[in-house]
C-alpha cells in the first residue's frame, strides 16, 4: 500500500498536540495509537511548544490556519486534538479549519464505543459519551452535522445527540438508574463470592501492558488479546488453585491511560469497583516500554483518585523483551514475568499466594462420624470454639484460616468472615 493510501472505512486524521513540558512527542506517540485502533489513518502529525494552550483554539490563530492549509493539501477528513477541547474551541477551530475536530477524549469515548459488548458495558459507554457531548452541544458545529461520519460520532448514544438537553439530561437519568440496578447485582455477586470465602485477586494496569495474556495464562481461558489499545472493557474473572490449594478469583480489568477522561471512570463505577473491593492488586507494567515509569506512575494516582488501599504485587511483564532487568524498580513485592512466554509463573502464583491478606471464619462444621477424623483435624488446624457430640453427626464451632476452611468446606454449614 502506497504511503497514506487510505483503506475503504478509514477516515485520514491530522495529530496535534501543545507540548508545555517536553512531553509531547511521547503523548503524541500514544495518540497515533488510539487512532489506529479506532480505525485512522494518520497522515500528519503537529507539535506545538508553548508555554500555555489558547483559551480559544487551542494552538492560536495562525497555527489553525497552518493546520487548515496542511490538512487540504493532504485531503484530510479530520483533526484530533491531544487535550480535551471546550466547545468554544471545537467551533473556533471547525471554523477555521472547515474539517471535523475532536479532541482526544472523544476518541477514547469511540473505541470504547466499539469495544464494549455486554449490555453494562454500552451503558456505561454511553452514559460516558452524554455526559461529555450535554455541555458542548452548541459547540459541536461540524460534528453534529455528519452523525455517523466516523470517529467521536459513533456508538450507543449517537442517535441522541440533536436531541434538546433535557432529553438528554432524562437519558442519562435512566441510564444512571438502570447502571444503579447492575451495581446492586454486581454488589450481590460479590458478597456471595466474600460469604463462600474465595479471595479476589484483580489485574490493574496501563493499557495493552499485558494483563489479558496473563489472565489466558492463569486461567486456561480466552478473554480477548489484541495488540490494541482498551481490547477488554467488560471484567472477566475466573477460579484458579494456588498451589497451597487456596482457590482464588482473578479478575481482568479495563486499562488505564494518560489522560483517561474524568467521565469515563466516572461511569464504570461499577465496574472498577472489582479493583475497590478486591483482596490483592496486581500491577501489571510493560517493562518493555521506555515510558514504563509513566505508565506506573499514572496507574497509581488512578489508584489513588479511586481511594483503593490493597496491597499490591508489581509484575514486570515482557521481560523476555529485555538484556536485563537491573533498571526495573525493586519495591517489594514484585515478579518478572513473560505472559507471551510463560516465563516467571509459578514464581507469580507463590508471591500471591505469600501476600493474600490472611483471613479467618467462625465455622459451625457438621461432621459424620465416618468422617470423625476430621475432628482431629479440625482441632489441629483451628481454634475449636465448642463441640457437641450428637447421635450421628459432631458439631463443631471452630475458627479457621482460609487453607483449613476451603479443606473442609463441604462440612461447613455457618460461615462468618471474622478479619
Amino acid at each position: 500500500m502506497k504511503l497514506h493510501e487510505v483503506q475503504s472505512g478509514e477516515e485520514r486524521a491530522i495529530l496535534v498536540t501543545v507540548d508545555t513540558d517536553g512531553t509531547g512527542e511521547h503523548s503524541l506517540d500514544e495518540l497515533e495509537r488510539l487512532a489506529d485502533t479506532a480505525g485512522a489513518l494518520v497522515v500528519h502529525r503537529i507539535i506545538q511548544r508553548r508555554q500555555t494552550f489558547d483559551s480559544a483554539t487551542y494552538i492560536g490563530r495562525g497555527k489553525a490556519e497552518e493546520i487548515q492549509h496542511v490538512a487540504k493539501e493532504l485531503d484530510a477528513d479530520l483533526i484530533i486534538f491531544d487535550d480535551e477541547l471546550s466547545a468554544a474551541q471545537i467551533r473556533n477551530l471547525e471554523d477555521i479549519t472547515d474539517i471535523r475536530v475532536i479532541d482526544r477524549t472523544a476518541l477514547i469515548l469511540d473505541i470504547f464505543a466499539k469495544r464494549a459488548n455486554s449490555k453494562e458495558g454500552k451503558l456505561q459507554v454511553e452514559l460516558a459519551q452524554l455526559r461529555y457531548r450535554l455541555p458542548r452541544l452548541t459547540g459541536m458545529g461540524l460534528t453534529l452535522s455528519r452523525l455517523g461520519g466516523g470517529i467521536g460520532t459513533r456508538g450507543p448514544g449517537e442517535t441522541k445527540l440533536e436531541t434538546d438537553r433535557r432529553h438528554i439530561r432524562q437519558r442519562i437519568f435512566e441510564i444512571e438508574k438502570e447502571l444503579e440496578d447492575v451495581k446492586m447485582r454486581r454488589d450481590s455477586l460479590r458478597e456471595r463470592r466474600r460469604k463462600i470465602g474465595y479471595p479476589t485477586v484483580a489485574l490493574v494496569g496501563y493499557t495493552n501492558a499485558g494483563k489479558s495474556t496473563l489472565m489466558n495464562l492463569l486461567t486456561d481461558s480466552n478473554v480477548l488479546v489484541e495488540d490494541k489499545l482498551f481490547a477488554t472493557l467488560d471484567p472477566t474473572s475466573r477460579k484458579i488453585i494456588l498451589g497451597n490449594g487456596q482457590e482464588i478469583i482473578l479478575i481482568d480489568t479495563v486499562g488505564f491511560i494518560n489522560k483517561l477522561p474524568h467521565d469515563l471512570v466516572k461511569a464504570f463505577k461499577s465496574t472498577l469497583e472489582e479493583v475497590v473491593f478486591a483482596d490483592l492488586l496486581l500491577h501489571v507494567v510493560d517493562s518493555s516500554s521506555p515510558y514504563f515509569m509513566e505508565q506506573m506512575t499514572i496507574v497509581e494516582e488512578v489508584l489513588h483518585s479511586m481511594e483503593v488501599n490493597k496491597p499490591i504485587i508489581t509484575v514486570y511483564n515482557k521481560i523476555d523483551r529485555l538484556e536485563n532487568t537491573a533498571f526495573l524498580p525493586r519495591i517489594k513485592p514484585y515478579t518478572f514475568i513473560s505472559a507471551t512466554k510463560g516465563i516467571g509463573i509459578d514464581e507469580l502464583l507463590k508471591t500471591i499466594e505469600d501476600n493474600l491478606p490472611e483471613t479467618t471464619y467462625k465455622v459451625k462444621f457438621l461432621i459424620p462420624y465416618e468422617d470423625i477424623k476430621i475432628v482431629s483435624a479440625l482441632h489441629d488446624e483451628g481454634n475449636v470454639l465448642y463441640e457437641d457430640y450428637g447421635e450421628e453427626i459432631v458439631e463443631l464451632g471452630v475458627e479457621v484460616d482460609e487453607i483449613a476452611y476451603m479443606r473442609y468446606k463441604k462440612y461447613a454449614v455457618e460461615v462468618k468472615k471474622t478479619d
